[in-house]
């Protein structure tokens, strides 16, 4: 594992569920965070969480359903003038469950790739180039284990969407200081997760930094579990 005191990670959902467990531990090892929500004031909870520790925290806010939303918050971290070390693809949203899953809508078929696969891929191209200037990055994009359930068609398509795609940069990287890598957080209960599921969200740490901990010579194009607390 590697140290990284006196980095920086973008965190996009860390207003609260995984993305504010991420901060927290990414904070704990010293890491300078940078918070994403919705809207100005959404990450007010986050920010008070992360003063107990002797770090830097921004914050940036924008929605990741329209294009140019997604290039204000680009804009927004590029005003900090601060090095994005690391980049948490975390936000993500769920379609509306169907029973009847011949009933999925071209809206729901629509949001769903534009927040889960459009905005990670331009969240991508804004911060990996810099980080192969820089000759260090870790990108970990967010996935599912969801299976055999068409119910949530659009989403579970998705989150397939993003591990190709994840796959086809790490093809691109090879041999470099940057890596990206998925990581599937497990069944938490979050408002995405509901109340039923497996886990509490703070089940997420300590496996969910793995990713951003391995080394220069360290997996690339890998899947990593949070829970599991290995790679498979």
């Amino acid at each position: 594992m590697i140290n990284i005191e006196g980095k920086t990670a973008l965190i996009t959902g860390s207003s609260r569920g995984v993305g504010q467990q991420i901060a927290l531990g990414l904070a704990k090892k010293g890491c300078h965070i940078i918070l994403h929500g919705r809207k100005k004031d959404s990450c007010k909870t986050s920010l008070e969480l992360l003063k107990r520790y002797p770090i830097k925290v921004d914050i940036v806010y924008g929605e990741l359903s329209e294009e140019s939303q997604v290039k204000n918050i680009i804009k927004q971290v590029k005003n900090l003038n601060v090095k994005v070390d690391i980049l948490y693809n975390n936000a993500a949203i769920m379609s509306p469950y169907h029973q009847d899953f011949w009933k999925h809508s071209w809206e729901e078929w629509s949001a769903s790739f534009t927040v889960n696969v459009m905005a990670m891929y331009s969240l991508c191209a804004a911060f990996i180039p810099d980080m192969m200037e820089q000759n260090f990055g870790r990108v970990i994009n967010l996935t599912s284990g969801i299976k055999d359930e068409p119910e949530l068609a659009p989403y579970g398509a998705s989150k397939w969407a993003v591990n190709k795609l994840t796959d086809d940069i790490a093809s691109k990287l090879k041999d470099t200081a940057v890596k990206i890598n998925t990581l599937d957080p497990g069944w938490l209960r979050t408002d995405l997760g509901g109340e039923f599921a497996d886990h509490p969200v703070e089940a997420v740490l300590p496996g969910a930094l793995a990713p951003a901990l391995i080394g220069d010579d360290g997996p690339n194009g890998h899947f990593f579990s949070a829970i599991d607390h290995h790679m498979k």
